[in-house]
């Protein structure tokens, strides 16, 4: 574990995830997801996009990949809850704001997790932006533990395998290309790489479909 540490801190921490999946695996899913789910703003969905990646080469295996991510985004987000239930409100409002920048966004979250319930943290664990601090807030805000951990091994189970089949369908449809990394060592930077050009694509294909979808004209009335 020292040794996992050391070599993470040496290599650029939560800026390199993809390296830190692709020389450690399992160990730095468990930690990586573990530190996301319990309010560090880690790039959870990067760890697990490489992951799937990585089982798509072979140097991972689904099964395990899938349970220790399960498990992991569970224990990182009750860890998040009961630091919030034993901290309280007033604490979070005071140092949410290093994380978040601007006090209103957590005021925004506070309102959408009151408004929504145990909905909002199944919610949550797709929303980058309000995953890491969904078990702090829910904690915060008193949610009963019992209802917290079945919204929470629920947005996991759903989660998790989205994230991790995303990232080997990465690996599967541009088999051609990735083909050299297959074969050999994967090169954490490429798949990284890839990964990220992947995820803008995607993006930029959604936002220019709405953007066309919004300037339709409006049918008119029968």
């Amino acid at each position: 574990m020292n040794a996992f540490f050391g070599w993470f801190s040496a290599h650029g921490g939560v800026l390199n995830p993809e390296v830190a999946v692709s020389h450690w695996g399992y160990l730095a899913v468990f930690i990586l997801v573990v530190l996301g789910n319990a309010g560090v703003p880690v790039p959870e969905e990067s760890v697990l996009l490489v992951a799937g990646f990585l089982v798509w080469t072979g140097q991972l295996r689904l099964d395990i990949v899938l349970v220790v991510g399960v498990i992991s985004a569970v224990v990182g987000d009750n860890i998040g809850y009961w630091l919030g239930r034993r901290f309280g409100r007033v604490w979070l409002e005071r140092h949410a704001h290093w994380i978040l920048g601007h006090p209103e966004r957590l005021g925004a979250m506070q309102r959408f997790m009151g408004r929504r319930g145990a909905t909002a943290v199944i919610i949550a664990r797709f929303l980058p932006g309000l995953r890491f601090m969904a078990g702090p807030l829910a904690g915060a805000l008193g949610f009963p533990a019992w209802r917290f951990f079945v919204a929470n091994v629920t947005g996991a189970v759903i989660y998790v395998p989205i994230v991790v089949g995303a990232g080997w369908a990465v690996g599967y449809g541009l088999g051609d290309y990735l083909a050299p990394l297959r074969r050999g060592v994967v090169n954490a930077e490429h798949v990284g790489l890839y990964l990220i050009i992947a995820m803008a694509a995607a993006l930029l294909l959604w936002r220019v479909i709405r953007a066309a979808r919004s300037r339709r004209p409006d049918e008119p009335a029968g």
